[in-house]
């Protein structure tokens, strides 16, 4: 699928950012240091994007660990919406920087600093993997910002370094003591070969990490967000009260479907679709996470231009208002 004109930009000059008007109440954001963000935006401003584009709620979203804007740019409809992906740290076209430990603390203050310096206050959030997490942490942590969420193939929930990342740990290591020689171990392990006869799509990504560029370095990116988690209990999800769709699949021992379903129990009123596994037919995948996306964004009405309720319903369904 060819991806909608983009306007692509790399920040490398540490300035204060300003946060922009309906973001969260802090005094001003350090702008992160090459960090690459695709906006279509320019699109929109400019006339050409749809007028769905145009009447809707701009949409982060995020790509997952080891992925880019391609990724999304893969699955998510063109014309639905404004959409920003800002490649994390190490992911992309953008810089490792200097602050340690990666986590999704350091990945979420990188987002909202993107976010206030391309003008964005409320936004829907969504992202595949790891970026389903980020947006999940967003809506908990943020809730006068987030609108609604989108979690495609979710691969954390409410546990720090959940099992089924557990396989990014074992390659970040062979990656360290190794280099690309360590392929060959992995694929010989118990994991590699469980991998191969569970899920083949998964052992052939984490196999890709071993050849990636600079790879000594994203094992580092690798190792620490593999540990991490999102800082969400499950309380605090019940708690949302935003649109919400889960989208899951089968054969994808990184993102199991019972997690997904696991998400959409925990988070009132979230609807949960499953749809065909990546690993069986990936047309078929991003074609039907591309229409539930589209069907979503329309169906729940962000509305861009609606105005701010003081005394709004936190227990309904409804998206919030647009700041």
């Amino acid at each position: 699928m060819s991806a909608p004109p983009v306007s692509a930009s790399s920040v490398f000059v540490p300035s204060v950012v300003s946060p922009a008007a309906g973001s969260s109440p802090a005094a001003a954001r350090r702008r992160p240091e090459g960090l690459s963000v695709v906006d279509t935006g320019s699109d929109i401003a400019a006339g050409t994007g749809t007028s769905a584009a145009r009447a809707t709620l701009p949409v982060l979203f995020q790509h997952g660990l080891g992925g880019d804007a391609a990724q999304v740019a893969e699955v998510f409809p063109d014309g639905a919406a404004r959409r920003l992906t800002v490649e994390c740290r190490g992911h992309g076209g953008s810089a490792f920087g200097t602050e340690r430990p990666f986590s999704f603390a350091l990945f979420e203050a990188d987002l909202l600093a993107a976010l206030d310096a391309a003008g964005v206050g409320r936004f829907v959030a969504g992202g595949i993997s790891m970026g389903a997490g980020l947006a999940l942490r967003l809506a908990v942590r943020h809730p006068d910002r987030v609108a609604g969420l989108v979690l495609v193939r979710p691969a954390w929930a409410f546990a720090a370094s959940p099992a089924n990342m557990a396989p990014f740990l074992e390659v970040a290591d062979l990656v360290r003591r190794h280099g690309a020689a360590g392929r060959d171990l992995f694929l010989a392990s118990p994991t590699g070969r469980r991998l191969g006869e569970e899920a083949p799509d998964n052992l052939a990504s984490l196999a890709g990490f071993f050849t990636r560029p600079q790879a000594a370095d994203f094992a580092e990116v690798m190792a620490g967000i593999a540990a991490d988690g999102l800082g969400v209990t499950r309380a605090e999800a019940a708690r949302l009260a935003v649109p919400t769709l889960v989208v899951g699949n089968a054969v994808d021992a990184v993102h199991p479907l019972a997690l997904a379903e696991e998400l959409a129990a925990a988070i009132r009123g979230a609807g949960l679709l499953t749809v065909t596994a990546k690993a069986r037919d990936r047309a078929a995948h991003a074609a039907e996470v591309r229409a539930a996306i589209a069907g979503f964004l329309a169906g729940a009405a962000f509305a861009a231009s609606r105005p701010p309720a003081a005394s709004r319903n936190r227990g309904a369904a409804s998206p919030p208002p647009a700041g």
